[in-house]
């Protein structure tokens, strides 16, 4: 199953249900018109920071944007199940999308953090921005070679290397050398 969750069409549903103007949000949120404007537009999306500011904006977890069902008790995810949540552009200085998204808790109600497999795509030469957010992070990597640049620090990390940090610092995860790689991304932001 590989069914892409319209991220862009369940904000823009959530600001009218709440009778909010898109500049509002976008001023609440502390970004661009524009940006909020191709978000809703299913745009690529350009990382998870804006994603977790327009979440508290409209007070909701990160997690509503990603999936519909809401249910009691465990959930399980099977690797033969694996599915597609959604797709991010990372802050490519081209735009183009390099990051996809599997939810390994879609459906768990009232959850407090975000874990997903993550496929880095190749991306060759590609310039990215590094962006913060409130919340922590915990990265676990599957398979390849992943840079994480954090504040002034660079960490080169391989199979079976971790890192946890807190994301209110400047931060950018990608494939070392633009090459593709998969982790384990468990994301924790307050509401």
């Amino acid at each position: 199953m590989n069914t892409k969750v319209s991220v862009g069409k369940k904000i823009r549903s959530l600001r009218e249900s709440k009778e909010m103007e898109i500049e509002v949000l976008a001023e609440r949120a502390q970004l661009p018109v524009e940006q909020i404007k191709a978000i809703e537009n299913d745009g690529p999306l350009p990382g998870l920071a804006p994603l977790i500011k327009i979440a508290r904006v409209l007070g909701v977890r990160l997690g509503t944007f990603l999936d519909d069902q809401q249910g009691v008790g465990a959930v399980v995810s099977r690797h033969e199940e694996e599915r597609e949540s959604v797709r991010f552009s990372n802050h490519g200085s081209e735009g183009h999308e390099n990051m996809i998204y599997h939810s390994l808790s879609e459906g768990k109600e009232n959850r407090h953090i975000e874990p997903f497999v993550i496929d880095i795509l190749p991306a060759g030469n590609a310039e990215f921005a590094a962006s913060s957010h409130e919340g922590e992070e915990f990265i676990y990597v599957l398979d390849g070679l992943v840079e994480v640049v954090y504040g002034k620090n660079t960490y080169l990390l391989e199979k079976g290397d971790s890192i946890y940090y807190d994301s209110i610092v400047r931060h950018h995860v990608h494939g070392f050398e633009g090459q593709q790689a998969r982790i384990l991304a468990v994301v924790y932001t307050p509401i």
